[in-house]
């Protein structure tokens, strides 16, 4: 029986993580696809640009920001591939690669919402009356699994409350821990104050230890967290 009820919480808390990372569900960023804009990349252009993305961070290319932003991704493109592009069209490609606003409870699984529901009710208001007395950046942290790429790889993302997103997309490793470079990089060089409130993909023995004060995070509810 033990045996059984291991293997069962194993399966939830592997499904919890899939539902919060995109799972089966999460849609490529394939060409026809995307409404809005016409594509300003061919479908090749597109995987080229992933590729040059996946574990390198913007001031490896020469670029200011620590961290991919809609900016920095357009001046990419300028740089590889000669071409100028708005950056709302740039902003298309991010949204297709899951980096679009999510509620929540979007960030949780069935099991997980009615206490997600209850956190942001008691427990948020707390934290986001703390980053404004410390004049903190307060972001949602999560990641997506970019289907449609050879090898796999997972986005992970920062949002903030006015909708800025700073994101990375990974080397192809199994359930990567939470990156610390990526925290570190999200405070960046100035050292800022960041609060960040973590979803349901990493559990807490996959947080980085021993984190500088100047970021804060936060364990969004999950039945995934160990």
């Amino acid at each position: 029986m033990g045996v059984v009820l291991k293997d069962a919480r194993r399966s939830v808390t592997s499904w919890c993580r899939r539902h919060t990372i995109g799972g089966d569900g999460a849609v490529a960023a394939r060409r026809g696809q995307r409404s809005g804009p016409a594509e300003a990349l061919s479908r090749d252009q597109e995987l080229e640009l992933i590729d040059a993305l996946r574990g390198r961070y913007p001031d490896q290319f020469g670029l200011d920001d620590p961290l991919w932003t809609r900016q920095s991704v357009t001046a990419l493109i300028e740089r590889q591939f000669g071409l100028t592009i708005d950056p709302g069209i740039v902003g298309e490609y991010l949204h297709a690669w899951g980096l679009g606003p999510r509620e929540p409870t979007d960030r949780a699984c069935g099991l997980c919402v009615d206490a997600v529901r209850i956190w942001v009710r008691q427990e948020y208001p707390a934290i986001v009356r703390s980053a404004q007395e410390h004049r903190a950046e307060l972001c949602w942290l999560g990641r997506t699994r970019l289907h449609g790429v050879a090898p796999a790889a997972d986005v992970i993302s920062a949002m903030s409350q006015r909708g800025r997103v700073k994101f990375m997309i990974t080397t192809p490793t199994v359930d990567p821990p939470l990156p610390r470079d990526f925290l570190l990089r999200l405070s960046g060089a100035d050292g800022r104050l960041v609060h960040v409130v973590v979803d349901g993909s990493w559990g807490r023995g996959e947080w980085p230890r021993r984190l500088p004060p100047r970021i804060a995070p936060y364990a969004l509810p999950s039945c995934g967290r160990s």
